[in-house]
């Protein structure tokens, strides 16, 4: 399957840079560009790209804004954010704006490739190291309830099934989730339907009495420590 994708970059240099490589690589098809978030908004409305790599630093409408708009407004577009800036405010930033991947623009050419198949199938297009900085971030949060800290997801969770884990333990609705995470209603129930079998859960129940025992939520009233 080809992936029809838009890059959007306000450098004019690294967007040609980007375009050119994209048209090397296998199933990906270059359908536009843009210079800002808001021509990359217009473009999908035009194009419904199945994918926009999306800088995140640029002037008039930023990839934040824009992703955000983009997932709002035009559900069947994913969104990867490629961008020079690794921190974790721009990171979880993005990710809760609705983007499915998030890479640097030092990623190699199979990586960008690998990250716009991923979501297209619906997975999640994060590199290994963004991969971690979500584990460590379920953490600090586990370390925060008084939980126990995990060293790692267990049973093949990944880190956006881990995060609708700890927000059905917090009680909230699949509509509050998707409201929460910017997704659809259709993706959470798809996230659940996956955390339910690998934890074994049958129910919402199981998967609250499992996020307890795995440390990744904590039960109310327990004392913090």
């Amino acid at each position: 399957m080809t992936a029809r994708v838009v890059v959007a970059d306000d450098q004019a240099v690294v967007r040609e840079g980007i375009v050119m490589l994209l048209g090397l690589l296998p199933g990906i098809e270059v359908v536009g560009a843009a210079r800002d978030g808001d021509e990359a908004v217009a473009l999908v409305a035009d194009m419904a790209p199945d994918v926009v790599l999306m800088d995140l630093r640029m002037p008039r409408c930023d990839g934040v804004e824009a992703t955000r708009r983009i997932r709002k407004d035009h559900p069947g577009t994913q969104v990867v954010i490629l961008t020079t800036f690794a921190d974790d405010d721009s990171l979880f930033t993005a990710l809760q704006a609705g983007a499915r991947g998030y890479l640097t623009k030092d990623a190699r050419g199979e990586e960008i490739a690998q990250a716009v198949q991923a979501v297209v199938s619906g997975e999640a297009g994060l590199s290994p190291k963004v991969q971690r900085r979500l584990l460590e971030r379920v953490t600090a949060q586990a370390a925060q309830r008084g939980a126990p800290a995990p060293t790692e997801l267990p049973d093949g969770l990944t880190p956006r099934e881990a995060e609708v884990l700890v927000l059905i333990a917090e009680g909230l609705s699949n509509t509050e989730i998707a409201r929460t995470l910017h997704i659809s209603r259709a993706t959470v129930k798809t996230h659940i339907n996956n955390l339910f079998a690998k934890t074994g859960a049958r129910d919402r129940t199981g998967a609250v009495r499992y996020a307890y025992g795995r440390g990744l939520a904590q039960p109310p009233g327990s004392p913090v420590t």
